[in-house]
């Protein structure tokens, strides 16, 4: 979601100064009453009403040439199950960066090792 604009902040700082309550100015322009104390709480810490700076998401975990040899891995040896990639491929990614990674690119992989089957005594 997108940070309100500078004009809109500007306006309801300036009713809030004008005398009008917090909770008239919010339902006067159409936004939440935290937002309202959160604006004016941001003016009194920093002296500016200015949204702050987006912060960036965190990168991925696996490098491109990791993700290839993952999908080299799984199309080599389909029948290697989720816990013995990590082995395979020399990382110290999580099972679930690894399966969000494989999911992510669209390929499956055996979730249970290999069991005997059940016979008849």
């Amino acid at each position: 979601m997108a940070a309100y604009s500078l004009d809109l902040r500007t306006r309801v700082v300036r009713a809030c100064e004008s005398g009008i309550s917090p909770a008239a100015v919010a339902a006067r322009y159409d936004v939440s009453l935290a937002w309202v104390y959160r604006v004016l709480q941001r003016r009194r810490d920093t002296g500016s009403i200015a949204p702050r700076k987006q912060t960036k998401c965190r990168g991925r975990a696996l490098s491109g040439d990791e993700e290839a040899r993952l999908v080299g891995l799984i199309t080599a040896r389909p029948d290697a199950t989720l816990a013995e990639l990590p082995h395979a491929l020399p990382t110290r990614a999580a099972l679930s960066t690894l399966w969000r990674t494989i999911d992510r690119l669209g390929l499956t992989v055996k979730t249970n090792g290999t069991r005997r089957r059940t016979a008849t005594a």
